[in-house]
This record gives structure tokens, sequence and C-alpha cells, in this order.
């Protein structure tokens, strides 16, 4: 754990590697057992560039006066051209685009090195991808890559980014494509050069606040039909039209959006708004959107222009609108209209309080892949062409991951605070559970959670729910010993 200056667990030399990582921005060679991660030649370089890589950083890392902290919100645009895969690669590729996706976030300077968090409109940022964003928007920032939090809202006609899968689809020369690499590159560029514009454009960070309203009738619970032995049979997806599933009960579900405001005085800068579920109304007609979350946040931005609008998915990797959501045109309106009324409501409950202590908190972890994983199998697959492109592609993406565990870069997990305030940064497709129990730990705190940062994992489960498999459990790429390794990050970034 680390805050103000301090540096992360893994120390320089992890910092240096994601840098460089970036800063090559290339396009995986075919040969993707000497590609991937590019390690031996990091582990080479990575003393000789320390300290030409870093030296910016340490010149920017000087704040300003004390009690003077600034912000600077900015946002890019993320729409895929058209052809692009969506979810990656097995639904229908991207025909049009109602809505353009986008990249928001700010950077908040005045307490040490610079801070970025950020929200993006894509499905998932996996792996080398999570490590290029955060380290070429930390070069741009002029900080360190464990000082961001690149997150995604999880939308599914949107892009999901894993180099490394593509690498080995190249490899395997079988026509599967899952991500543009010049398309991931273009909007690294569009990143930087927003994020360097936005510093020059910085305002004084005053006022804080923090709120909170109740959504109606969006999220529930996707695990709620079970045997008599708790074991899970079927899932209540994004939408359902199955009236037995409908009927059940919503189950445990987080039924608040919450809501992080900076104020300059009186005038508001940046909205900050956390409401837990999968954001997905309908998807698959290869249509690109921000659906309904992301209408709301942008119909929400429209009436506040001088306020940057940001919107974060929590821990729902068990949550979804199945309940609600009959996956008509129509439901994606009145969930719209749901989600922005509760922002309104929440916007509404704001007290601001002067902004006096601001802290950044980081834990690296070191996770392992799913014991049941064969990466023999998984090739098999891969190689398989009569299996379905969605399974020889998460095939891919398995075996990514299982490279990754053995030598690529940790997972970092991150917390700001803010007074008494806290937005606890998460990865991937986590249970709801870890964020009730942060909201435990954090007690005397006022918590907000996003989740879906590197999307690596995939689905993670609590333990408990390992023996009862299920959807969420069967596509978990870590065994249930991931629970008590987050756990332990995740109660040193709250209490």
């Amino acid at each position: 754990m680390t805050g103000g200056k301090a540096p992360v667990q893994d120390g320089q030399r992890s910092r240096v590697i994601e840098t460089l990582l970036a800063m090559s921005a290339e396009k995986p060679e075919n040969d993707v057992s000497t590609s991937r991660w590019r390690r031996r030649s990091f582990l080479k370089t990575s003393l000789a560039a320390g300290a030409a890589t870093l030296a910016p950083w340490a010149i920017a890392q000087t704040p300003p006066a004390a009690g003077k902290y600034r912000i600077a919100p900015f946002r890019f645009d993320v729409t895929p051209p058209l052809g692009h895969p969506l979810c990656g690669g097995w639904i229908k590729p991207a025909i049009g685009t109602d809505d353009s996706l986008e990249c928001i976030g700010y950077i908040l300077l005045g307490s040490g090195a610079p801070v970025v968090v950020c929200a993006v409109d894509w499905t998932g940022i996996l792996n080398e991808a999570h490590v290029r964003w955060r380290a070429a928007l930390a070069q741009a920032a002029g900080t360190t890559p464990d000082r961001v939090a690149v997150h995604c809202v999880h939308q599914h006609n949107a892009p999901f980014a894993c180099p490394t899968t593509q690498g080995i689809l190249d490899a395997q020369s079988g026509g599967l494509v899952s991500l543009n690499l010049d398309f991931l590159q273009l909007c690294l560029t569009r990143g930087t050069d927003a994020v360097r514009t936005a510093l020059t454009h910085a305002r004084a960070v005053t006022r804080i606040a923090f709120s909170q309203a109740r959504v109606d009738r969006v999220a529930s619970n996707r695990r709620v039909q079970r045997d008599p032995a708790g074991n899970v049979l079927k899932m209540r997806g994004s939408s359902s039209k199955d009236p037995e599933l409908i009927a059940l009960p919503e189950g445990k579900i987080d039924p608040d959006l919450r809501t992080i405001a900076f104020f300059d005085g009186d005038r508001k800068l940046v909205n900050c708004h956390y409401y837990t579920t999968h954001p997905m109304s309908y998807y698959g007609d290869g249509r690109v959107t921000s659906d309904f979350v992301g209408l709301a946040r942008k119909r929400r931005q429209q009436e506040t222009p001088d306020c940057i609008q940001i919107y974060f998915t929590g821990c729902a990797g068990n949550i979804s609108a199945g309940k609600y959501n009959d996956g008509s045109p129509q439901m994606r309106v009145i969930l719209t209209e749901r989600i922005y009324a509760a922002m309104v409501a929440s916007d509404a409950k704001q007290v601001p309080e002067p902004l006096a202590t601001v802290e950044w908190r980081t834990e690296s972890v070191r996770l392992t892949p799913r014991p049941e994983f064969d990466p023999s199998q998984l090739r098999g697959l891969l190689e398989n062409e009569k299996e379905s492109p969605a399974v020889r592609i998460r095939s891919a993406m398995k075996l990514a991951w299982i490279d990754r565990c053995e030598q690529g870069p940790p997972l970092f997990l991150s917390s700001l605070h803010l007074n008494r305030i806290a937005a606890l940064h998460l990865p991937a497709e986590m249970f709801l559970e870890y964020q009730l129990r942060a909201q435990t730990w954090a007690a005397g705190r006022q918590l907000a959670t996003a989740a879906y940062g590197d999307g690596g994992p995939w689905y993670i489960p609590i333990a408990e729910e390992f023996p009862f498999g299920g959807y969420e459990v069967d596509f978990a790429f870590c065994g249930k010993s991931v629970d008590a390794i987050l756990s332990k990050a995740i109660r040193s970034l709250v209490v």
C-alpha cells in the first residue's frame, strides 16, 4: 500500500517496464512466445532506461503550494471504425454508430505526482492493453503508471482490447480478429493529446461533495435461480423474456447510485457517478452505442456543459438489468430515464465541503490462472476451425491470461481519498460482494467503487460461489484463491 509520494510495492523497475511497453506501441510479432510483453528486452534495458524514463515524472512531482489542488478534466473519442470487432469478435462487428463512445476522466494535481482517473466506453481493456493505456496517460500527465486508474463501462457493442490475444490469433493464422491494433494506438495517441491539452486548462479544486440516490428498477442479481443444494440453474442475463426468471426476486444488489463531485468555489467542475449493473439493454446487432448508462450520462452532460459528467460501473459481475429489461428498444429508453433520474436526484443532495486532504493508495497483486486451464487443450480449441469464433477467441484470451500471470506485470488496485470520501478502483468483472465488503470495511468513509479496470481475469466470483457453478463461475479465469488475495488488498485500500 502506498499513499502520497511513496512508490508502489513492485518498485521502480515495474514502472519502467510498463512505460517502455506503452512507448514502443508496436504490433505484436507473429512469434507470440517471444513477443508477449517483450519481457526479456525489458529486463535488459529497464535499469539503463530508468533514469531517462522517470526524469520527467520526478520534475512533475513538485506539488503546488499547500492546499492548492487543481483538476484538469479531459475527454476523447474512442468510437471504433466500421467493421471493427465488437465484444472481442464473437458478436456482429460494427456496421453503424448509434452514438459515439468516449473516454472521459480527470487529472488531479496538488498531492505529489498527478493522479489520473478515467472511464472508457469499451467492453474491456485487458493485460497489455491496460498497461499501455496507463503508461501512455501517465507519460502525458507527468506521473507514474501506478497513479493512473483506467476503467471500462463494459457496454458490449464496443471494443474488447487485448493485443496479446490478437497476437495469438495472428500466430494461429486462422483469420480471426479481436482487435484492430492500429485503432488501439490511435486511441492512445488521442488520449495523450487530450491529457496534455487538459493540463493547460487546470482549474482550482476547493470543495468536494458526496451524494447518493436510489435507482428505480434497473439492477437485479443474475444468480437467483438455484436448486436445493445452491447450484445455479438458469442465469438472468442483461435482458430476459423468461416469465419464471422475471418473477424471481430482485436478489442482492447495491440499489444506490453514488456521486463524487469536485468544485471550484460554487462552480461544479466534475461529477463522477458510480452504479452497479451490467450496462446493456440489448446488443449484438452491430450498432455501436454507449447504451443506457452512457445515454443517461450524455443527457446530463447536455444540461451541464460546464461540468464534466463521468460514469463508472461498480462490481457488476453478478448483476444485470435482467429482471426489468426485456431487451426491446423501448426498454433502452426507459432504463436511460431511470439512470438519468438517479443522477439528477443524487446531484440535488450534494453538500460541498472544503477539500482538506488528498491521498492516493495503491496495491499490486499477482494472480494465478485457474487450475483447470490446460494450455494444450486451449490451443486445440483455438486451432479447431469447426469451433465457433467465440470459443476460439475466448481460448486465445485464456492463453493470454496464462502468459500474463507467468511473465507479465501485476494488476494494480488503487483508491483516492478526499477527506473522508473515497473512490475504490478494482479490476475486471468482480462480484457485488467485494463492493459490499469494501463498504463495511470503510466504515466512517463515504465510498464509491469502480470495477472493470484491468479485465485480464474476466469474472471474479467470491470464493463461496465457486462450488455452485453458473455462467460467471464458468468464465472466471482465476480459481477461488483470488478472493483472499483481492480482499486483503481491498481492505488495505479503504480502511
